[in-house]
């Protein structure tokens, strides 16, 4: 038994329409092709020269973690 909507679509008795909507399906690629572009982004990335303390604590943990 389904109920036919002003638009024309059908839906089940309960009410509940299962088609998706255009966002549903555009914002997840939209979000996906914008991290491939972050991805593959420029390759001319330099790492600045910072204080190197942060390097220390970060190979200290690497090498604390059994890997």
């Amino acid at each position: 038994m389904s109920v036919r909507t002003r638009s024309g679509t059908s839906t089940t008795a309960t009410g509940v329409d299962t088609r998706l909507s255009w966002w549903a399906l555009a914002l997840p690629a939209a979000a996906f092709v914008a991290l491939l572009l972050l991805m593959t982004g420029p390759g001319e990335a330099r790492a600045t020269g910072g204080d190197p303390t942060v390097g220390r604590l970060l190979e200290q943990v690497r090498q604390t973690l059994p890997l």
